[in-house]
């Protein structure tokens, strides 16, 4: 019998990524993910997610053109942003403005695997202008149009703050994206695979899996660890908030993993970055806080942090806004939907699950009138 939430249950063979839970190890097409977060550009990710290898410097500079080229979104999307600014919480904003875009997609309604690239290519390059926009609207401040002649990452932090972040800022955000791309069958690719397995078109696909990242048990943990971080507030208030949590049997968010059994091979990378960030800031506060809950956490709990917990105070140092976290993890993760999407349709069964049913049984129809 599955377990409940069809955990240990293989939905799709893939060849993206792949996890050992049991090492505490994440590969991507092969890579191990601490050598390719060390060496290698989010460009070059794209590149490896949808193609299985690495990009000649030839075709790194064609994909750093495509992304480049496409990164403004339609004039009608922009036109939408004053609504959904003032009405729409970020998450909202993104599922709605993703789904319209495929009206003005220039290979319309196509699925073909060579269309599916493109739209893959403009989805990654146009969410992150889609999400710093928004955040310009909401807040009354000027849109900063793309930069040509910034990386995917510079390019993101520059129209989001409006001014050109440090080589450090935006080594260490494109290494957040890297991080974030791609892992293995969470609830969001599955939703991904399961819309694309209809034969569903890529946008109606990303949408649901930004409808399902948009729900609090998938996304959102890391904007909630940064509001936790504020409540404390100071390392040495640490120890005590966290203890007291723990005794009213509250959860702490950051900590544990349905897949890993040890430390999460990405946390390793962001625990790292925010302490660098704190010191080149002048205040690690955020990053010492953070510290001293997972040394609680390990002593009282041994639940090691996950993605989430480190990229909350590296985000929040970056100067990006809380709510926009998630939104944020988008801008990566549409790397690996968008690959996975065009897997499912290069070689596809639509994904049909059974189902247990656990009802009542031998039921006999009453008319309306005899039922008590």
């Amino acid at each position: 019998m599955p377990g409940k939430g069809l955990e240990d249950v293989v939905a799709a063979q893939t060849s993206i990524s792949d996890i050992d839970g049991k090492m505490g190890r994440l590969f991507y097409v092969g890579y191990d993910i601490h050598d390719l977060a060390t060496n290698v550009s989010f460009e070059e990710t794209i590149f490896l997610l949808h193609n299985l290898r690495l990009p000649t410097k030839t075709e790194l500079d064609q994909i750093n053109e495509q992304l480049t080229v496409e990164r403004m979104p339609s004039p009608w999307i922009r036109e939408m942003l004053p609504t959904l600014a003032k009405e729409a919480s970020p998450m909202s904003m993104l599922r709605t403005t993703v789904s319209a875009m495929s009206a003005y997609d220039s290979d319309g309604w196509s699925s073909d695997d060579a269309a599916n690239y493109r739209k893959s290519i403009r989805l990654c390059a146009r969410i992150p202008s889609l999400v710093a926009w928004y955040d310009a609207q909401r807040n009354g401040r000027d849109l900063v149009d793309p930069n040509p002649k910034l990386s995917h990452a510079a390019n993101f932090l520059a129209m989001l703050t409006g001014s050109e972040p440090s080589a450090d800022d935006a080594r260490i955000f494109d290494m957040c994206l890297t991080l974030h791309a791609d892992h293995t069958m969470n609830a969001s690719t599955f939703t991904a695979r399961v819309v694309a397995s209809t034969l569903a078109d890529m946008h109606s696909a990303v949408t649901a899996a930004i409808a399902a990242l948009k729900g609090p048990l998938h996304g959102g943990a890391n904007e909630r660890v940064m509001k936790m971080l504020l409540e404390i507030r100071e390392p040495v208030r640490a120890e005590e908030f966290i203890k007291g949590k723990l005794a009213e049997r509250e959860k702490i968010m950051g900590f544990g993993h349905r897949v890993y059994k040890t430390e999460d091979p990405r946390a390793t990378h962001l625990r790292r970055m925010s302490q660098q960030l704190g010191e080149q800031r002048g205040d690690p506060t955020w990053f010492e806080i953070s510290h001293e809950i997972e040394r609680v956490v390990m002593e009282e709990k041994g639940l090691y942090p996950n993605v989430d917990f480190y990229a909350a105070s590296v985000y929040y140092y970056l100067g990006i806004p809380i709510d926009l976290f998630t939104p944020v993890f988008s801008a990566s993760r549409a790397s690996g939907w968008t690959a996975h999407v065009r897997e499912q349709h290069n070689d596809n069964r639509i994904i049909r699950p059974e189902s247990e049913y656990i009802g009542p049984r031998g039921r006999i129809w009453q008319p309306i009138e005899e039922r008590g």
